[in-house]
């Protein structure tokens, strides 16, 4: 079994969309897969009690049909910081309930598991604790989702940095198109693969499918 952890270079940077591709091309390629969202705000209420879309999309696109709450441990509906929402609600993020949910999704022996993060790679959980150390304790590599706009440069070469610093290896990353109007995009791409020593996995120009966007990466570093 593989687990890789998809962060971001930002919020809104396209995480979800990149994970689903992902999910979409491993599923053609006829591995057993798991999306693991462990924590989301910005939920909506429903007859299952709240329910993110960004994790409804990670659980539709797995090749393991599991339920919604073993995809989704912590929920919270306001669309704001997750530890902030967690102290509104009453309620602790804790790493332990992760880590037993994760070791849960390993025991449907997936070939792989995709985590995504939330936000970026140093997510506050509360209490001093972040997401990142989830994965530095699960000893996931990384996959970095760069968003192509201005300012993605030092977001991604920063993001990289801390990911090294936790000792964790960046096993890949992806340029996803966010700007509509971004300037030099290949200019920009250049950059990023001088400063970034992970293997490239490709460049999704901005599309609306997940499953067409998969034509634009190239997973196999990851197999």
């Amino acid at each position: 079994m593989k687990g890789y952890f998809v962060t971001g270079t930002d919020t809104e940077v396209g995480k979800t969309f990149v994970s689903e591709s992902m999910l979409h091309q491993l599923a053609y390629r006829r591995f057993k897969t798991i999306g693991f969202k462990p924590v989301a705000s910005g939920c909506a209420m429903s007859s299952h009690g709240l329910q993110n879309a960004d994790a409804l999309a990670l659980q539709a696109a797995s090749t393991l049909h599991l339920s919604y709450q073993q995809v989704n441990p912590y929920a919270f509906e306001p669309a704001i910081a997750p530890h902030i929402a967690a102290e509104q609600a009453g309620q602790k993020i804790e790493l332990a309930r992760l880590h037993q949910h994760y070791a849960e999704l390993k025991s449907h022996d997936p070939d792989f598991i995709l985590t995504e993060g939330a936000g970026g790679w140093r997510l506050p959980l509360g209490e001093g604790t972040y997401l990142s150390e989830f994965a530095r304790q699960e000893e996931m590599e990384v996959i970095l989702v760069v968003g192509i706009r201005l300012g993605c440069l030092n977001h991604a070469l920063l993001t990289a940095e801390a990911i090294e610093k936790d000792g964790l290896r960046l096993a890949g990353w992806v340029a996803n198109q966010v700007e509509l109007d971004m300037a030099n995009i290949e200019d920009n791409l250049e950059s990023l693969k001088q400063g970034l020593t992970a293997p490239f996995l490709g460049y999704i120009p901005r599309l609306n499918d997940p499953e067409h966007a998969q034509q634009y990466l190239d997973l196999t570093p990851l197999l």
